[in-house]
């Protein structure tokens, strides 16, 4: 099995809330994008959050859209091995520095995972101070939850208090 690289943080120093994955799609780690395939739901739901036309603009204008909604995107994982998509099939995973937040986004108050595989680390991010919140996975995988019922909860966990 190939050990893949994943994908560097769209992140800056407004970020205050952090959306951790677990790990990029096959689709995602060919085209380099976060979130690229076309059935996961993550840019729709983020659209919606953040009021912009995210699915109509290019992935520079989104990367910008997001920082501007003073958000985050990055993964728990840096690298891991894995035949597929699915989070069932990571292997050999080793952990993005997540100390490195305070330096990268030191405004930061919230991670947000989305879905409970990214969720796995979620007491070494608590260690860090930040506070948590487990939201339902935007993969097409996880399917069994409405899109409004999933929109609602993303809201209320994007929304900084």
């Amino acid at each position: 099995m190939t050990l893949l690289k994943g994908l560097p943080p769209v992140i800056d120093g407004q970020a205050r809330v952090l959306i951790l994955g677990s790990f990029p799609s096959a689709a995602s780690l060919a085209a380099q994008q976060y979130y690229a395939h076309r059935q996961n739901q993550f840019w729709r739901v983020l659209a919606a959050v953040i009021g912009q036309p995210l699915s109509d603009m290019d992935y520079a204008a989104r990367q910008a859209a997001v920082k501007a909604a003073g958000l985050a995107i990055w993964d728990v994982y840096r690298s891991c091995a894995r035949d597929g998509s699915l989070d069932s099939a990571i292997r050999a995973a080793e952990p993005n520095d997540l100390s490195s937040l305070k330096r990268l986004a030191p405004q930061l108050r919230r991670v947000c995972f989305n879905g409970r595989t990214a969720a796995r680390l979620l007491r070494q991010v608590e260690a860090l101070g930040y506070e948590v919140r487990v939201l339902p996975s935007t993969s097409p995988a996880h399917a069994g939850m409405s899109f409004a019922a999933k929109l609602e909860l993303w809201r209320a966990g994007l929304t900084p208090d």
